[in-house]
Parts: C-alpha cells; structure tokens; sequence
C-alpha cells in the first residue's frame, strides 16, 4: 500500500487550506473541540476546507465573499463572521468588498443583520488597523 489513506489526505489537504486562508494552523480549532468533540473538529478540515474550500471554479477571494454572505444571512453567527472577514481580507478581497457584500445581504437577511455585520466588520478593520505591522 503507498501513501496516505484518503481520510488523511483530507485532513492535511484541509489544514493547508485554512492555513492559507488565515495564516494559522487551525490547531487551536482542534485543540477547543478535542475534548467535546474531535470528529467535528476533524470534519471542519476534511469536508469544509478539504473537500468544499478546494473545490476549483472559485478562487478563494470569491469563496470568501460569499462565505461572508451567507454569514450575514444566519445573523447569529458573529465569531465566525469575525473570523471570515479577516479571512476575506487575508485572501485579497477588499473592505470595500466586504461592506458591498454585507449591504447586499440587507435585501435578504433583513437590515438588522445587516447592521449587525457592519459593526463586525468595522471592528475587523479597527482591529487590523491596529495591530503592528507584520515582517
């Protein structure tokens, strides 16, 4: 038998592409779930980076953009929106983009999500501002 199983090609497949999304390993996603729960963990790298996010017909700039909007649509998912417009931002979309998208979504998920998703967005843009430059 050569290689890898195909479960653990998933997984490293995955871990490659969060971490060339958000520029970290995605260990502290592990970490936080291991205890309670490890395959979902598992399953966030396999099926979600390593199987939907390195799909081809989309570039990440695009994947992100519309991860964003569904976000905003949910409405109650402010971590992971936070986490998402870093991760649109990291991948080339711009803050323009990013406020466009969200004030799209008004028309479907209502003006109060998207208010919501403004105000994450500018503390993602504040926080970014502030941060030291990297290198």
């Amino acid at each position: 038998m050569t290689g890898k199983a195909p479960a653990d090609d998933k997984l490293a497949r995955g871990k490659a592409r969060l971490s060339a999304i958000t520029g970290r390993s995605g260990e502290e996603v592990m970490a936080a779930l291991g205890d309670v729960a490890p395959d979902f963990a598992r399953y966030i790298f396999e099926f979600g980076y390593g199987d939907v996010y390195s799909r081809p017909g989309l570039d990440l700039r695009a994947r992100m953009l519309a991860t964003v909007a569904g976000l905003v649509c949910l409405g109650h998912a402010e971590r992971e929106l936070r986490v998402h417009i870093g991760s649109a931002l990291n991948v080339g979309a711009t803050r323009d983009e990013v406020v466009e998208v969200i004030m799209q979504m008004a028309l479907y998920a209502g003006f109060p999500a998207a208010l919501d998703a403004l105000l994450i967005a500018k503390e993602v843009f504040s926080a970014r501002d502030a941060a030291p430059a990297a290198g």
